[in-house]
């Protein structure tokens, strides 16, 4: 990671003296943070997409995160995507989707490359149909070792790319403590029928959130940077999670288990499995389905990916010149004031009917007690869809979704 963008992060997240408890977590944050941490993405693009309307010709601006969500908005009729990340191992994996679209000649390569990711013939099809084409920078990244002496990044490819990054190996840490409780997980996958799910749940799962690691895990904000977690997030969840955070990971989990048919659920798949379910499995992102692989191939060249703060980035752009935001959970990082610059700078470059979503850990919106009055009336929180979004969301993640319009 280059020094400019820890830098970048350690503006978006230090905002605590730095000697102060806060202050200590933010910078382990920021130094943990600094990795590769998701190697896809976990906000439901089903839900955006409902929210966010798209219309031909539509400028998308987004962070990019894993790079699933760019993929998906193209696919959604976005006439152009500008993804953002102040992480640059997620600039890197996102142009590396995007090109591999474009590139490889078939979905069957394509989704043996993103869909198993496990295939010593993934390094030789970067080799020769992605590398060359990608940008100098992101081509030394995946031709960079891991560390010191350490193997090429591509090769994660072919180790099954989703055990690794941080996230990844969180979920392969969880996955180890719950077979040395003796449970299985992965049993949740075998299930024929949401009975069958909640059953394997109760067996497998639930049990964990009552003995001493759950509630020392719980209550160790630490533990959650690999879920990207940051502690003004950990704090507001605290604020909001009346039963305890211990009960907010439960209730999470649950969801993810039992909420949604398992045919229909690639979160699901990855997080009880680390993998997704067999090619053209209705189970699957919809990127990585045959039937939209020409669509995406043919519309991956109107996506850019760039390292950069999403408020920097703003401020450069012409007044009245984008159409959707998607800012994933980022504003939970933000003190008021990074906040107002946002949604300045949201309102100063939105054309007529734009609209703006994001998530949250905690289910209320920051905006409402936050922003400056003045600016706050210049965008239409639509409080009732986004309450029925918020429950829709597969990923299971987050406590709330929300959509404001820009009204002018």
């Amino acid at each position: 990671m280059s020094q400019s963008c820890t830098g970048l992060l350690k503006a978006a997240v230090s905002h605590s003296p730095a000697f102060s408890r806060q202050g200590v977590l933010e910078r382990l944050f920021v130094s943990w943070f600094s990795g590769f941490v998701y190697n896809q993405i976990w906000e439901d693009p089903r839900v955006d997409l409902k929210a966010l309307e798209l219309e031909t010709g539509d400028h998308v601006v987004t962070i990019a995160s894993g790079g699933c969500n760019i993929c998906h908005y193209l696919l959604g009729g976005a006439g152009a995507v500008t993804a953002v990340d102040l992480n640059s191992n997620h600039v890197h994996l996102s142009r590396l989707k995007l090109e591999a679209a474009r590139r490889l000649p078939t979905h069957e390569a394509f989704f043996r490359f993103f869909g198993r990711a496990d295939d010593k013939a993934n390094v030789w099809a970067f080799s020769r149909h992605i590398e060359p084409h990608l940008p100098r920078d992101t081509a030394a990244y995946w031709l960079g070792a891991r560390s010191f002496l350490g193997a090429p990044r591509i090769e994660m490819f072919a180790e099954n790319i989703y055990e690794h990054a941080r996230m990844g190996r969180f979920l392969r840490l969880m996955r180890t403590l719950c077979r040395v409780s003796g449970r299985d997980p992965q049993r949740i996958l075998k299930a024929r029928s949401m009975d069958d799910q909640r059953e394997a749940f109760k067996k497998e799962l639930e049990p964990l959130f009552t003995g001493p690691l759950a509630r020392l895990f719980s209550g160790f904000a630490p533990v959650l940077y690999s879920l990207g977690v940051p502690p003004q997030q950990y704090k507001a969840m605290e604020r909001e999670c009346p039963g305890g955070m211990l009960e907010a990971y439960r209730e999470r989990v649950e969801k993810l288990a039992c909420g949604f048919p398992l045919a229909d659920n690639p979160f699901a798949w990855q997080a009880f499995g680390r993998r997704y379910d067999k090619i053209d499995s209705p189970a699957l992102p919809a990127y990585l389905r045959s039937e939209n692989f020409q669509a995406l191939k043919e519309a991956a060249p109107a996506a850019k990916v760039l390292n950069a703060s999403l408020i920097d980035w703003l401020e450069r752009q012409p007044a009245r010149s984008l159409d959707r935001y998607v800012l994933l959970d980022s504003q939970d990082w933000m003190t008021p004031e990074l906040l107002g610059r946002l949604w300045a700078e949201i309102a100063r470059t939105s054309r007529s009917g734009a609209r703006v979503i994001f998530r949250t850990a905690g289910e209320s919106s920051p905006l409402e007690r936050q922003l400056p009055p003045a600016l706050l009336e210049r965008f239409h929180y639509d409080e009732a869809l986004s309450r029925e979004l918020t429950p829709q969301d597969r990923s299971c993640l987050y406590g709330g979704f929300h959509l404001y319009r820009f009204a002018g």
